[in-house]
């Protein structure tokens, strides 16, 4: 017995010690790491996100704004761990909401290939919006009750509001949730990720994300052990984002809109359209507009499929995409004032006689004028104010012919495409939007490089024909081609050379680019990188950073071309082809010049363009409509161009001129962030 009683002593005094050793190691050696565990239990970190900053157009007219909701969010992850993977919780939810719990269950489901929408495009690990048209009662219901909702949010955000609808959607851009290969790929988003921020997907709210969003804040609150707040042990105030002023007059906006509306009625065969307005002096855009458009609010608390299909949509005419500047299209007539600089810089007579025939041979065949007429000796004056081709058909014919026809050269000329390039074709302007189109200028170098990459295909086709192609003789005719292409396909022919003078062939400009080349040309000769960003300024006014536009070239022809060429141009609506369009116009007032543009396109109707600037005295604006399948530019688009000048000098149906001249302060923003005006 006695030796049994000392076993348990040992024993019992073994498991003190071992005890006090484990006490010992807990609140001494490890004590603080469990205290911070401890607290870690109780507490819970909460970014707070930052309001977003607001887009204003240069006057302090906002064009995206905020308005504050309630907005009910689910924890996705929270409900997967639950027993029924939060079949209950969602249809709670569902029943305090008034919506289907499919179409909730469907709302919180990851977007993949084969997952239609709605469906979640964000990261996972973050609360997923699902109402944000929740009342106060709603709210409450879920609050009080989150033994019943958990993973369940209701709490006020900032939604964004787009004042003027449809208009500018494209410029402006959207936001879309963060995905998780954004929070690892883009440097400080995941440190800063609120877990309900947005990102700008398209447009100024992609360009101006970071300015826009802002600063996080961090809220540190105790829970219970339901995970009820019960207080706030520390807080971090978010810093909204700053304000981001713009260039565009909301007037002018609204009245290029109108005008491309109905300039696609008066064409109903167009499928689309472009305007774009510029202040010659500064570069800075004051006007963009793409028809079709659409309103960006079908963004906030996700798209349906079926409006999500019809933005993609050919059938719609593609919404989402901005023909101003990812839309290429043939120039025309509008491409000869670059025709004329290259001309005159390669030795031709500026106030030279030259003679327009009704049809001119380039390498044995004949290219007509237009309708074939022939309208005798001129100028290059009255060549530009009249849209003579003729005339440049020889000169490039004549260009080609000196540069070693259809022989390979090692270091061609190009008069015509080098000047092109220096009025800014063939290159992205670099203006603060994303997905701008750079366009097409071909020359010798990008035929060798075209036929290099289709030769195989052209091979094939040369011997197998087009048996799918109906028509007969169009068959017969591709086939042809395709078999020339295939043999000879990198030799830069005279009708290449010939087509390229007047805007046609394989030549693709956006609307943007014709518009800073013309900006350029009638203004001081240095063509500019087009900003729509004016300022960044704080909410409360200060300015952070002003925007300008940068200088990235200058024509290489001199000031007495550029006049020469100014003043034709300065005729055209009065003596020229768009004299029809503007007929009545009071010149006296305020004299107006462009250049139409009816460029044609296989299969379809001609590309309707007018390209002009004004006063012609002294020009400020720079107005270009391009109208696809519009039909003649003297018919369609200078119309349009019009209706537009009449808006901002106040004539015809305008009672009061929405601009008259651009704004040349930045409006001021008062310390409680209202706009003086």
């Amino acid at each position: 017995m006695r030796t049994r009683f000392v076993v348990v002593h040992l024993t019992v005094i073994t498991l003190l010690v071992v005890l006090g050793v484990r006490l010992w190691q807990v609140q001494v050696v490890r004590g603080a790491e469990f205290v911070e565990v401890a607290t870690e239990t109780r507490t819970r970190d909460v970014r707070v996100p930052a309001v977003r900053g607001q887009i204003l157009d240069s006057v302090g007219r906002p064009l995206v704004r905020n308005r504050t909701a309630l907005v009910v969010s689910v924890d996705r992850n929270r409900l997967e761990r639950l027993p029924d993977r939060g079949s209950a919780v969602l249809a709670r939810l569902a029943a305090v909401l008034g919506a289907d719990p499919v179409k909730l269950k469907e709302r919180i489901r990851p977007c993949g290939p084969k997952v239609s929408r709605p469906c979640w495009p964000g990261s996972p690990y973050q609360p997923i919006p699902v109402d944000n048209h929740v009342s106060t009662r709603q709210a409450l219901q879920i609050l009080e009750r989150q033994e019943d909702f958990p993973g369940v949010t209701a709490e006020i955000q900032a939604v964004r509001e787009y004042p003027y609808g449809s208009e500018a959607a494209q410029v402006l851009g959207y936001l879309q949730p963060v995905t998780e290969e954004e929070l690892e790929r883009r440097e400080g988003l995941k440190a800063s990720f609120s877990g309900v921020d947005l990102i700008g997907r398209d447009g100024l709210e992609s360009v101006y994300d970071q300015e826009l969003r802002g600063k996080t804040g961090l809220r540190r609150v105790q829970v219970d052990r339901m995970g009820k707040a019960i207080g706030v042990e520390q807080q971090e105030v978010p810093v909204a984002g700053d304000t981001l002023i713009t260039s565009i007059d909301a007037k002018v906006q609204s009245i290029v809109e109108q005008a491309l509306a109905g300039a696609m009625k008066k064409a109903p065969q167009a499928d689309g359209a472009a305007g774009v307005v510029l202040d010659v002096q500064t570069g800075r855009v004051i006007a963009m507009a793409s028809v079709p458009t659409y309103d960006p609010s079908v963004w906030i608390g996700g798209i349906a499929e079926a409006e999500y299909q019809r933005l993609l949509s050919d059938k719609a005419g593609k919404p989402l995409v901005s023909r101003a500047i990812k839309g290429t299209f043939a120039p025309g007539s509008t491409f000869k004032v670059t025709s004329v600089s290259a001309m005159v810089a390669d030795g031709y007579p500026l106030k030279g006689t030259y003679d327009c025939p009704g049809a001119y041979m380039v390498g044995g065949r004949p290219f007509h004028n237009f309708r074939g007429i022939g309208l005798g000796p001129m100028n290059l004056h009255t060549a530009l104010v009249k849209s003579c081709d003729t005339i440049f058909y020889r000169a490039a014919y004549e260009m080609w012919l000196r540069d070693g026809g259809r022989k390979p050269v090692p270091k061609p000329k190009d008069p015509m495409a080098n000047m092109s390039r220096a009025y800014g074709f063939g290159k992205a302007t670099g203006i603060d939007l994303p997905g701008e189109s750079p366009g097409r200028i071909p020359d010798r170098n990008w035929k060798r490089n075209l036929w290099a990459a289709t030769r195989a295909q052209n091979c094939v086709r040369g011997k197998t024909g087009y048996p799918e192609e109906k028509d007969a003789a169009r068959a017969a005719f591709l086939k042809k081609l395709a078999y020339e292409n295939c043999v000879e396909g990198f030799v830069w022919r005279a009708g290449d050379a010939a087509n390229f003078s007047i805007g046609q062939g394989d030549v693709l400009v956006t609307p943007l680019q014709l518009a800073n080349a013309y900006a350029a040309l009638v203004g001081d000769g240095k063509v500019r990188s087009p900003r729509l960003g004016w300022a960044l300024v704080r909410p409360d006014g200060t300015l952070v950073k002003e925007i300008k536009a940068p200088v990235i070239g200058k024509l290489p022809i001199d000031e007495e071309t550029r006049a020469y060429i100014k003043d034709a141009l300065s005729e055209v609506t009065s003596d020229g082809t768009a004299a029809g369009a503007f007929n009545g116009w009071p010149m006296n007032v305020v004299k107006i010049g462009g250049k139409t543009g009816t460029a044609e396109v296989y299969g379809k109707h001609d590309t309707s363009w007018f390209a002009s600037f004004a006063p012609t005295n002294k020009p400020r604006f720079v107005v270009v409509v391009m109208v696809s399948q519009g039909g003649m530019g003297g018919s369609t688009a200078a119309p349009a161009v019009r209706e537009i000048y009449e808006g901002i000098y106040g004539f015809g149906k305008f009672l009061t001129p929405a601009l008259q001249e651009p704004a040349e302060r930045l409006p001021r923003i008062k310390p409680d962030g209202t706009v003086q005006r």
